[in-house]
């Protein structure tokens, strides 16, 4: 059977399945996607336009959260309009480009979100142990710089991700059994070794994650100690509201995350099916309910919601 590299001047297309086993039920599952993924685009513009509007709004929490709510519409909109293609159109082709594309984007941005999130716990614990500087260490030119230096910081780390699935050879089998080009799911499709790709995956991860769950573990041991030091029942009250948002907002994109990255590598008993159900809510869930929860637990973001809402 021919072997063939991917170079981009001549590149092949590749078949995208959808969920694999599922694929007489991708009308009805395209109905929960397709008000999920308008649910995210509201939700999230929402906050930027009303963040964007509104001047009190322009401090550093809420210009973090604005960071988060782009990547959030990037990563979905990187990944869902071309599943929703597949379940209701059954357009399965994608180029090679478009499907390095998605995979570069999808990875990268994870990445930065996952900065992002660092950033905002640097924020809660510059705001209750260190509130006098708090303007002073979070100003708006700093926290340009942060946002500069998590992209900065993902492209680095996936910079060698298209380098490695490009030197993959492919003996003809074209088909990823998936609704998006995940750079494992590329990968397996390849008749070649790809030891070296699963590896990198893997540390990357581990090195992010662990590096970004010390620094915020690090960030609510001082906000802990802070706290207990303050009797004030009401200073534990507002930082227990301006904490809680982003724990929650934490928990939702590590635990799906460290699920769905995982079980493509090591969960082989799993059925295939429920790794890309896995994948598609891991996007689509955390997008969908961060613009809620932030709306929900900030008294100033949630007035400013309502007030642009009754306007419009």
């Amino acid at each position: 059977m021919a072997t063939f590299n991917l170079t981009f001047s001549e590149a092949p297309t590749f078949i995208l399945t959808g969920i694999p086993g599922l694929e007489h039920a991708h009308i009805w599952i395209s109905i929960p996607f397709s008000i999920s993924y308008i649910v995210v685009l509201l939700g999230n513009f929402t906050v930027l336009l009303v963040v964007g509007k509104e001047q009190t709004l322009h401090k550093p929490m809420y210009l973090l959260f604005c960071m988060l709510a782009i990547t959030d519409i990037i990563i979905t909109t990187s990944v869902i309009p071309k599943t929703l293609c597949i379940f209701w159109f059954n357009l399965k082709v994608i180029t090679w480009g478009g499907c390095l594309t998605q995979a570069v984007f999808y990875t990268t941005l994870s990445l930065v979100q996952a900065n992002v999130l660092l950033a905002m716990s640097f924020d809660r614990y510059i705001a209750i142990c260190k509130p006098l500087r708090y303007n002073v260490i979070l100003s708006h030119e700093s926290i340009a710089k942060i946002g500069l230096v998590s992209l900065i910081r993902g492209l680095l780390f996936m910079l060698p991700l298209p380098l490695l699935l490009i030197r993959l050879p492919f003996c003809g089998n074209r088909i990823i059994a998936h609704t998006h080009c995940l750079p494992i799911a590329v990968a397996k499709i390849s008749c070649g070794d790809y030891t070296l790709q699963s590896m990198y995956g893997v540390v990357i991860i581990s090195v992010n994650v662990g590096l970004d769950l010390t620094l915020i573990s690090l960030s609510y041991y001082q906000i802990i100690r802070e706290l207990l030091r303050i009797s004030s029942m009401k200073m534990h009250q507002k930082a227990l509201n301006t904490c809680s948002s982003h724990i929650s907002v934490l928990m939702l994109y590590y635990i799906p995350s460290f699920f769905a990255i995982m079980t493509p590598r090591f969960g082989q008993s799993i059925a295939p099916h429920i790794h890309v159900i896995m994948a598609n809510l891991n996007i689509l869930i955390p997008s969908m309910l961060n613009p809620i929860i932030y709306a929900v637990k900030t008294k100033e973001l949630r007035d400013k919601v309502k007030e642009y809402i009754w306007r419009k």
